[in-house]
């Protein structure tokens, strides 16, 4: 299961499995960012290529206006797909 949600802080955190099925669920909040945004991977269990496509064009459509997202608390099996795609590159992850 995968859930995605903006927090009271602005934080938008997912949880579960982040993959093909889930990209619709996803784009419906990131799609949505006009400003910098935190998103929190402590919940988040796995990620697919799907997934980082949909990050990645977020990240790509923010950059064009100065704006960023900054992704944060990955385990470290995800943080092992993002430095093996080289998105570690393009991301800023704490």
């Amino acid at each position: 299961m995968f859930s995605i949600s903006v927090n009271d802080k602005g934080t938008i955190v997912l949880s579960g499995r982040f993959d093909a099925a889930q990209v619709d669920t996803a784009r419906e909040i990131l799609s949505s960012l006009d400003a910098s945004a935190v998103v929190d991977f402590r919940d988040l269990d796995y990620i697919s290529s799907a997934g980082l496509g949909i990050l990645l064009a977020t990240q790509q459509r923010l950059k064009k206006g100065g704006k960023a997202i900054k992704l944060v608390n990955m385990n470290r099996m995800v943080r092992d797909v993002f430095r093996i795609a080289r998105f570690d590159l393009i991301f800023e992850i704490e």
